[in-house]
């Protein structure tokens, strides 16, 4: 790919005092202090760090003053992917860096949480460490060990933070999904780790409705045949049989020694969105996710005291993300819930009554709160506010304009773009800089990325396929059940040896700005010239009339592709010839004639993961003649039925 660089404004450049009290511009005293560094901007700062990657790492270790018991015996063995061993010899514990915080601040609220199921929460720095203590002495009496594996199936909750601690404490490792996610799918994921232990709510409201789970917890407790025993979160039902109620074991005063264990040591299992086959069930560590976490605090800003939220289901990585605003002592704010229900306005009253300084959510949400006309600015108090994050997928132009017209116009803004994969972000926000309309600001201190062509060659200022060069310790472990590395190996270095390849168009700019622009296995390629799908969604989603869009170019073998649009329509309207020439004059203007589509359908909804991305690579694979049975995993997308239109259209392709 080779679209050349954009012109994009600034839309917000930070105050002299907003730069010089960020976390970021402390490191860089920091280093000046007590390592004699200076640097002339943040290029110079990040080229140091992926140069002296050892050094930058243990500089990392000392700002934030990670507590462990015994000492590290060398920053990095090898630079080598993947088999990189970080901080040998050290001994730590992951949850030791949250609850550090519980002797100065034991008053102050560590979570307040508002969920439709249980109305408000609120849990002090005192009231978390005393549910953890607990939990973890019931979990011990349980035979609960180090390495032995405790699964959930629990909302976005206090009780899912309560429990992940409790586990992490014993050195056991802790694997979670979403209570709306299918039987099936749950299986598929906690059957291949061999779980001692589950943890489940029986039931849960969404949208008003109360949602029944006992069917499908009975379901899955049966077809794990490792369990010894369950905990119940009663709500809409009894306990079962020879089931724990939740709520007597925390109710036990007991002292939290925390297990201390290598850096490399397995913290959690998460899972890739697992469209097509079974999930990869991917380990992360106690070391990497604690170092990694606290260097993404530098981007994020993240303060003691302040009040951070991200919108996320239990389901997604940003659930598992949430933990360093606590390590960092930051009260986390939690929303359990529809948020459009009664309406979208609904979130917006959250962030306000909350008193939230940071707010993060997937990019569809902003997109879909500008495309209803939601104005946040004008209905709520928004003064608290001064930083918002956005993931998932791109976050377009528009939705950034909207951002600065109606959520705040003094507002850094600050998306990120990394993953489940290495349980951080590659490029991600700089609060000392200006912020430019559909740009990421900084790649990630310590995080080689690059942009490569086919070749292998970095380029700049043009679109690539997104790598990194050297290792990260938050990178995965391992996959569960991986003997030989073999599937690790063929998902992120085959092509390009002993370099990391994440699976993404990027463009990183000429000033060190990055933009996104789709996944590389879903490229659209019209007559030669190739792109990824995101500038296409940013022209066709920018009309009023189009709420949402998928994309995919059906290459043939000896035939011209064939590029289907569809498109997802404000209520009411019905896509006739007027709107498909809106639609592609909107294309030929904003990307080029050549990127219009051969055909324009209308759909109900766009299939997307559970995490909020859309399914280009599944449709396209469909289309092409894939299996319907295999080409998806329906229990791992957020809207199953929405895929049976897509299976329509490729019958009416191969009989029309």
């Amino acid at each position: 790919m080779n679209t050349p660089v954009k012109e994009r404004p600034v839309l917000w450049t930070p105050s002299k005092e907003r730069a010089e009290n960020s976390r970021l511009a402390e490191y860089m005293r920091w280093l000046e202090q007590n390592r004699g560094l200076t640097f002339a901007d943040y290029p110079a700062l990040w080229e140091w760090s992926v140069t002296e990657l050892e050094d930058f790492w243990e500089t990392i270790w000392q700002f934030f003053d990670l507590q462990s018991s015994a000492p590290y015996t060398s920053v990095l063995d090898r630079r080598v992917m993947p088999g990189a061993k970080w901080f040998e010899g050290t001994r730590l514990n992951f949850v030791e860096q949250i609850l550090r915080h519980v002797p100065d601040r034991s008053d102050d609220l560590a979570i307040s949480a508002r969920s439709e199921t249980f109305g408000t929460e609120q849990l002090t720095w005192a009231d978390l460490h005393a549910q953890v203590s607990s939990l973890a002495a019931h979990l011990q009496d349980m035979g609960v060990a180090k390495g032995d594996r405790v699964v959930a199936i629990l909302p976005n909750s206090p009780a899912s933070i309560v429990a992940f601690l409790a586990t992490a404490s014993l050195g056991a490792i802790w694997s979670l999904c979403s209570p709306d996610m299918g039987d099936v799918a749950i299986v598929d994921r906690f059957a291949q780790i061999k779980p001692k232990v589950l943890i489940a709510q029986d039931g849960y409201v969404h949208a008003g409705k109360t949602v029944d789970r006992q069917g499908i917890l009975a379901t899955v407790a049966e077809s794990l045949p490792t369990l010894e025993h369950r905990i119940v979160l009663p709500f809409v039902g009894d306990l079962p049989e020879g089931a724990h109620n939740w709520a007597d074991l925390l109710d036990r005063k007991a002292d939290l020694e925390a297990e201390q264990v290598p850096f490399d040591h397995p913290l959690w299992v998460v899972y890739s969105s697992g469209t097509t086959g079974n999930p990869k069930p991917i380990v992360h560590g106690h070391g990497g996710a604690l170092i990694e976490g606290a260097k993404q605090s530098l981007h994020q800003d993240m303060k003691a005291g302040e009040r951070f939220s991200w919108l996320t289901s239990s389901g997604w990585i940003m659930w598992n993300s949430q933990m360093l605003s606590l390590s960092q002592g930051m009260t986390l704010s939690i929303f359990d819930g529809a948020v459009n229900y009664p309406d979208l306005n609904v979130l917006w009253q959250f962030v306000a009554e909350e008193k939230l300084n940071y707010f993060g959510a997937g990019a569809a949400y902003f997109g879909t709160c500008a495309k209803a006309g939601v104005t946040p600015a004008k209905d709520f108090d928004l003064s608290n506010l001064h930083a918002l994050g956005s993931t998932g997928s791109p976050l377009s132009e528009d939705a950034y304009a909207w951002i600065y017209k109606e959520v705040k116009e003094d507002i850094w803004l600050a998306p990120i773009s990394g993953g489940t994969d290495l349980m951080g972000a590659f490029v991600c926000g700089n609060p000392m800089d200006v912020v430019r309309a559909g740009e990421m600001q900084a790649r990630a201190l310590g995080n080689a990325v690059r942009a490569f062509d086919g070749a292998g060659n970095e380029v700049i200022g043009e679109v690539g396929e997104l790598v990194c060069t050297e290792p990260l310790p938050s990178m995965p472990l391992y996959f569960w059940g991986d003997e030989d590395g073999s599937r690790l190996h063929e998902s992120y270095f085959d092509t390009y040896p002993g370099v990391w390849r994440h699976g993404d168009w990027i463009e990183i700019t000429p000033e060190g700005g990055s933009v996104i622009y789709g996944r590389s296995d879903a490229t659209i390629n019209r007559k030669g010239l190739r792109m990824g799908s995101s500038e296409i969604y940013q022209a066709v989603e920018g009309l009023d009339e189009v709420m949402d869009s998928l994309v995919v170019d059906l290459e043939f073998l000896g035939r011209e592709s064939f590029m289907p649009l569809f498109v997802v329509l404000r209520d009411g309207l019905t896509l006739d010839d007027g709107l498909k020439a809106k639609i592609n004059t909107a294309i030929k203007n904003g990307v080029s004639a050549r990127f219009q589509p051969n055909e324009i359908l209308q759909i109900a909804e766009v299939p997307r993961t559970i995490s909020g991305k859309k399914l280009e690579v599944p449709v396209k694979k469909l289309l092409l003649g894939g299996n319907p049975e295999t080409v998806v995993n329906r229990d791992s997308m957020a809207n199953p039925d929405s895929f049976d239109r897509f299976i329509a259209y490729a019958a009416e392709r191969e009989t029309g």
